[in-house]
């Protein structure tokens, strides 16, 4: 019998320009010198494709917004603060812990089982060597589970609120409860505690902790390496810069005075929209 031959796809104009721009942000987060590769996704890893967390992770835009906020909430703490500042080279490297996050990230969300456990296991191990005493004498070490889970909540809520703002602001709470619920699985094997397993629960934490928080000399200088724009480039550094308003945009008011920083109310709706677009646009890109 005749049968109607299927109509030719059109090639996409946009395509090179989705490509070089997908390109351009794959690169940030892979160091092809140390040979990583963009991470497959394995429906068999910790979450699964129904997850709200590969939802919320599968965000570029809105992870790094997230991402730099949840920083300099962390910093606020002294024992974290002290931990960059006596074990990390960030003058030099500190976009490079971001992209090192990032990957973390991506494989505990996107990884297979194995691949998850195991950058689990690196990062514990990595945190056994990170200690030392605070100018008031107090000793800290990265792998006090109190301290792991202030980092945890901080990113966890970081990148939910991001999310919000910038990709679904009309989550249902159910969703939300869920996302804390599945990133518990990371923060245990981690070896935080307590770890908040709803929204609630982690504005709960996020309250206590706070009593416990400091900004000082030391506090202003990693803030301004972190948010320093890593890039000269003419495209570059302009988004980056309005990706870290946007992240300082994103702190509770209180975070916000602690570190002295401004977020004038008449410039929010051009920055928010200034952010979503950059979002939008990376969205199109990854389609």
């Amino acid at each position: 019998m005749p049968h109607d031959t299927p109509p030719r796809r059109m090639p996409d104009p946009a395509q090179p320009l989705k490509q070089a721009i997908a390109a351009r942000v794959v690169a940030l987060f892979n160091d092809r010198a140390k040979g990583e590769a963009p991470v497959t996704r394995r429906p068999d890893g910790l979450f699964g494709p129904r997850s709200v967390a590969w939802r919320v992770h599968g965000d570029v835009a809105s992870m790094m917004v997230g991402g730099i906020s949840s920083l300099l909430l962390q910093m606020l703490h002294p024992a974290v603060l002290a931990g960059v500042w006596d074990h990390s080279n960030f003058r030099s490297d500190l976009h490079g812990r971001l992209r090192r996050t990032a990957r973390f990230i991506a494989l505990t969300t996107y990884g297979g089982p194995e691949e998850a456990h195991a950058v689990m296991a690196r990062v514990r191990h990595i945190h056994d060597r990170v200690g030392g005493t605070l100018p008031d004498g107090t000793p800290y070490h990265a792998n006090d589970p109190a301290l792991l889970a202030w980092v945890h909540v901080t990113e966890a809520t970081s990148f939910l609120n991001a999310w919000r703002r910038y990709v679904e602001p009309r989550m249902s709470g159910a969703d939300q409860d869920r996302y804390f619920a599945e990133m518990a699985q990371v923060a245990e094997g981690l070896g935080a505690a307590p770890v908040p397993r709803d929204r609630a629960a982690a504005q709960r934490l996020i309250a206590a902790y706070r009593p416990q928080l400091r900004s000082d000399a030391r506090t202003r200088e990693v803030r301004q390496f972190l948010l320093k724009p890593a890039s000269t480039e003419p495209l570059a550094g302009p988004l980056q810069a309005l990706g870290n308003q946007a992240a300082i945009d994103l702190l509770p008011e209180w975070a916000r005075r602690m570190h002295g920083l401004a977020n004038p109310l008449l410039g929010r709706p051009l920055l928010r929209a200034g952010t979503l677009g950059v979002a939008r646009t990376l969205r199109w890109a990854f389609r």
